[in-house]
């Protein structure tokens, strides 16, 4: 799956759960590891947790299996490494401490 497609099936996914305050950053020019960050909020842990899976969930129906995943045993902050996109599932807490998008977009000033 190209990486456009897996970005629509994530956000998609994402949207369908009631994620809050989805973002997509593009940070190609800036890691090795990674082309997209999607940063979304979950309300709570059970929330985070349950659109990470469901991320996976559909990621998979399309053939693409992620790498890893980590934080799913608690819910503060589920990461979900799917290649070419890295999706982070946040409770608001931790997402206003972390500030991921302000920190990769201080990169591009």
């Amino acid at each position: 799956m190209n990486t456009e497609k897996l970005l629509t099936v994530v956000q998609n996914a994402l949207e369908e759960k009631k994620a809050k305050d989805i973002k997509i950053l593009d940070v190609h020019q800036f890691s090795s590891i990674t082309d997209f960050m999607v940063v979304a909020t979950g309300r709570t842990a059970r929330q985070a947790i349950a659109l990470a899976q469901y991320v996976i969930e559909k990621a998979k129906s399309y053939g693409h299996r992620p790498l890893g995943d980590e934080g799913r045993d608690v819910g503060e902050w589920v990461l979900v490494d799917l290649g070419d996109v890295i999706v982070h599932v946040m409770q608001p807490q931790t997402r206003d401490f972390y500030q991921l998008e302000k920190l990769w977009s201080e990169m591009t000033a």
